[in-house]
This record gives structure tokens, sequence and C-alpha cells, in this order.
């Protein structure tokens, strides 16, 4: 029997659960608004990895401060919260690598960011799901 998660643990899910479904179906229905996106990232250079690097770094560090779960099912999230920490800060030491994959986006993969809306609908649902559990 698990105990109840504690009311900022279930709001950190909340909020994950927000984020994911907005970011899901923007990927989705808007997948070329990302490619242009993610193609002016690439423009700036290192600054426009850092940008994003800030973006990873502040939602990773947010999950990963409030959300210090290491037990099943809630582990999921801690670990997605810990791989966005280690992305923004990849982002921040090596950002040449980023810009790599950030050049290498285009209008014909636009799929990819469809895809990717998808497994954030996925994720939702599972943030969803922790969090209205109790």
């Amino acid at each position: 029997m698990s105990l109840p998660p504690s009311s900022l643990e279930q709001a950190t899910q909340l909020f994950a659960a927000i984020c994911f479904l907005v970011i899901g179906i923007s990927h989705i229905v808007q997948a070329r608004g990302w490619v242009a996106f993610y193609q002016a990232l690439a423009a700036r250079g290192t600054p426009g990895v850092f940008l994003e690097g800030f973006l990873c770094l502040n939602v990773g560090a947010f999950i990963a401060a409030f959300h210090n779960v290491w037990s099943w099912p809630a582990i999921g999230l801690t670990l997605i919260g810990w791989a966005q920490v280690i992305k923004g800060m990849v982002r921040f030491i090596a950002p040449a690598i980023a810009l790599r994959t950030m050049q290498r986006i285009t209008p014909e993969r636009a799929w990819t960011f469809q895809a990717g809306g998808v497994v954030s609908l996925l994720l939702s649902a599972y943030t969803w799901w922790l969090a209205l559990r109790t």
C-alpha cells in the first residue's frame, strides 16, 4: 500500500500534466511552427541553444526539486525532471552538440514533432493519472 502524494508532489504532477498536454497538442497541430522555432534557435547559434537550455533546466529543476519520488509509479515523472536537467546542462556545457541536432530540423521532418506530440500526450495522461489517483 502506498502513501498518497504530498500536496507539493501532486501540484508538480498537475503542472507536468498541463505542460505535456499543451505542448503535445501544439506539436501535433503546429509541427511546422515548431520546425520554424528550432530553425530560428539554430540560426542564433550558441545563444539559441542557451535559450532552449534555460527552458529545459527550469522545467526540469522544478520537477526534480518538488517531485523527488523514487518509487513506482511516480518515479517516471522524477526521471523526466532529472532528464530535463541533464538536457539543459548539456546545452550549457556543450552547445555544439545541441546546435548540430537543431540544424538537422527541416520542414520535411515536421512529422517528428507530431510523433513527439503523441508521446507528450501519453505523458500527460500518465501525469494526470498520478495526480488524480488518490
